[in-house]
């Protein structure tokens, strides 16, 4: 159907200076008028089109802007442009250049140009030029954001609103909208509105003197005469819940400008309103680009989830749910809802329970503690640690998922590209960044490489990622929990060998850990049977048996906990006290015994990490005795269970055990030893000849090593 866009004009013109909102008292707020006389003073920039007022005044023209925006825009701003002088109350004090410039040119003009003489209308000054404020349209908030995927070619021109990931954007520069010349013959202005990204300069004076005499001069272009805007290129990513499986994740491009511009940093969440457009190339770049043709979001609006609540989740709990979760012991409960599907393991579930929720950031003096609380499951393979944490994953609102082998130490921190725009180098966040304030699964942690391993060590303790590549020094945020994942070194874990051994990690690794949990499979009757039987029940009926526990829904569950981290409970001194002694004594102990789990100064954070994190889950302003003495709880919990295996070896050791150590000792990091070497070793120790060829030959059938046919190395496997 054809429009009537004279009549359109009518009604914005009407819109404009009628619409008005009525306050409590019954005071009539004209919306517009107001921050049109705001951009007469120059009080503001921008003027933001809510299209929920549209509809409430004229329903079609509200659907017409939403078709066609691009047009619609342009509509807004001549309208403003001819009712502005009506609004000016008061002469603008502060003027900048381009004011003097402008009131000159008019000045100019207005002394050479006769009342017969009919002037030409590209020597006018156009409106652009004069124009000091953008029009944005504000989308109706019953319009859904869809998916990056399924912005398809229905869409362009339409206002469009799509959410995602900021995974890269570049620095605000600025874009030429018009570009004014001068002649250096006859003096005469050109002036050229500039609209796509690229544009031809004019050579050729057009002036009327240059034309008759036919002696062209030359344009030379005025920057303090031309125009420019704050322009800024973002690329968001759709989410990895939006993916289909097996697909890559697509990206699209947002091109900013004036006051959109310095909305969002790399990993910030956001949803974009914006009109959807292709790419107008021109010259060069579009004999290469040839038949293909890009497309883009000119944004109008910037909405950063970060700060706001995510616009999917209803965070606001009823009275009835609340009473409902305080009425058994809803941490138990909370915890067992926790991949359910997963039998036993009730502590790790608590810990990681506690890892959604996380502690309280403190900044005592512009030193920064974190919050965020740092879990390691470590554990022989089918205990049902990638399980743990793809659940985990999808539980939390802000996630990334990688695994050792599958990530670089780039991938993971921030990597250095060419801008393909602008031509200079600029930083796309790694999975770090992107998870920035939620949590970053790391499974098979232990596959790492060590230079890779290395960049996680100023996210787990500092929150931040310090680059210095190429040119850029910055300081980006990743305020991430870290969830790793390990299986021991040689697969399983071994009782006879020492912590050290089986785990391999570094001390700078695991002191940043709060909890280094180790999940054994141990044969035992009772614990199996109840552990098949759960198995097979889940594969046959595809959820979990019936249990005394009701679970909670997973909505509810991630609803619950972003209610839980609004809360900042503190310490009482006297509370303080009894965490300092804890503290204490855990250092008598571990200094007592042989210590596994490095205690330090971190360890004592990780108690106030954890206390603070059960006081946010109790939704409680104070953190009580019972938090701190279930922190510690599961403090000893963790340890005992790397503690346990030790403890089980009590036998006094036998000769053979004593000869395999001095071998092992003996061997150090080479794999061959000389069977000469070992006798003279231990006949030094007191050992027998016949003593030590026999453990040798107990040892090779038990595969540790293998002999060589001549008996004078053994080489381990």
């Amino acid at each position: 159907m054809q429009r009537d866009y004279a009549a359109d004009k009518e009604t914005i013109k009407s819109f404009l200076t009628e619409f008005h909102k009525e306050t409590d008292d019954g005071k009539k707020v004209f919306v517009y008028a107001r921050q049109m006389t705001n951009i007469a003073h120059r009080e503001q920039v921008g003027l933001t089109v809510d299209l929920d007022d549209v509809i409430s005044y004229n329903d079609m023209l509200a659907e017409n802007i939403q078709k066609n925006a691009k047009r619609y825009v342009k509509m807004f701003s001549d309208t403003i442009f001819e009712l502005l002088p009506s609004y000016k109350e008061r002469e603008v004090i502060n003027k900048d250049p381009l004011d003097i410039y402008i009131e000159h040119r008019l000045l100019m003009q207005s002394r050479t140009r006769n009342p017969n003489e009919h002037r030409e209308a590209r020597n006018m000054i156009p409106a652009e030029l004069v124009k000091r404020y953008e029009v944005y349209f504000k989308a109706p908030s019953a319009s859904n954001a869809v998916s990056i995927r399924e912005v398809k070619a229905e869409h362009i021109g339409k206002l469009v609103t799509v959410r995602g990931i900021v995974t890269r954007c570049t620095e605000v520069k600025p874009v030429m909208t018009v570009a004014t010349y001068t002649c250096d013959r006859c003096g005469a202005e050109t002036y050229q509105p500039v609209s796509s990204m690229s544009f031809m300069p004019v050579v050729d004076c057009p002036s009327e003197d240059c034309r008759v005499n036919k002696a062209g001069g030359r344009l030379y272009l005025q920057t303090r005469g031309s125009k420019f805007m704050k322009f800024q290129d973002l690329k968001i990513q759709e989410h990895s819940d939006q993916v289909p499986v097996g697909h890559i994740p697509r990206s699209l491009t947002i091109l900013c400008r004036g006051e959109t511009t310095r909305m969002a940093q790399p990993g910030d969440h956001v949803v974009v309103s914006g009109i959807f457009l292709p790419m107008q190339r021109s010259g060069f770049r579009a004999m290469v680009s040839g038949l293909l043709s890009e497309t883009f979001l000119e944004a109008h609006r910037i909405i950063c989830l970060n700060k706001t609540d995510d616009g999917e989740i209803n965070n606001e709990l009823t009275p009835e749910e609340l009473e409902e979760l305080a009425k058994d012991d809803f941490y138990t409960t909370i915890a067992s809802s926790l991949a359910p599907e997963i039998y036993g393991h009730l502590d790790v579930k608590k810990a990681l329970l506690l890892l959604l929720v996380g502690g309280v950031d403190r900044s005592p003096d512009g030193m920064k503690i974190r919050g965020n609380i740092n879990i390691c499951l470590m554990g022989d393979p089918g205990v049902a640690k990638s399980q743990l944490l793809g659940y985990i994953d999808r539980l939390a609102v802000r996630s990334q998922y990688t695994t050792g082998r599958g990530s670089s130490g780039v991938g993971l921190t921030a990597a250095v590209m060419k801008d393909p725009l602008t031509g200079e180098m600029m930083l796309e966040g790694g999975a770090l960044v992107l998870a920035d304030q939620g949590v970053c699964c790391i499974d098979e942690f232990d596959k790492m490489a060590e230079s890779d391993r290395v960049a996680i060590h100023e996210v787990m303790e500092q929150q931040t990622i310090s680059i210095a590549k190429a040119g850029i020094m910055t300081c980006l945020n990743a305020r991430v929990s870290i969830l790793a994942a390990a299986n021991p070194a040689y697969g399983r874990y071994n009782p006879r060998r020492t912590i050290e051994q089986n785990i391999q990690l570094p001390a700078a690794l695991l002191s940043r850990f709060d909890l280094l949990w180790l999940i054994q499979d141990k044969p035992d009757r009772d614990n199996d049977l109840r552990l098949a039987k759960h198995i097979t029940f889940v594969h046959s009926h595809g959820k979990q048996p019936p249990s005394r526990i009701k679970t909670m829904d997973m909505a509810l569950i991630r609803r619950y906990i972003s209610l839980c981290k609004r809360k900042s409970p503190v310490i009482t001194p006297e509370l303080s006290e009894y965490i300092v002694n804890a503290y204490v004594s855990l250092r008598r102990e571990a200094r007592n015994s042989r210590d596994v789990t490095f205690t330090s100064a971190r360890n004592l954070l990780g108690i106030l990490r954890l206390s603070t994190a059960l006081a946010r889950l109790r939704l409680a302003d104070q953190v009580e005795k019972d938090d701190v003495l279930e922190a510690l709880r599961l403090l000893e919990m963790s340890k005992d269970s790397l503690n346990q295996t030790e403890q089980k070896i009590t036998h006094v050791q036998n000769r053979s055990d004593k000869i395999f150590a001095l071998i092992r000792e003996l061997a150090g990091a080479n794999e061959t030893v000389k069977i000469s070497d070992i006798m003279e070793r231990c006949i030094a120790k007191g050992h027998k000849p016949d003593q030590v060829d026999s453990c040798i030959d107990e040892y090779e059938e038990l595969n540790v090593w293998q002999v060589n046919q001549t008996r004078t190395k053994i080489t381990f496997i």
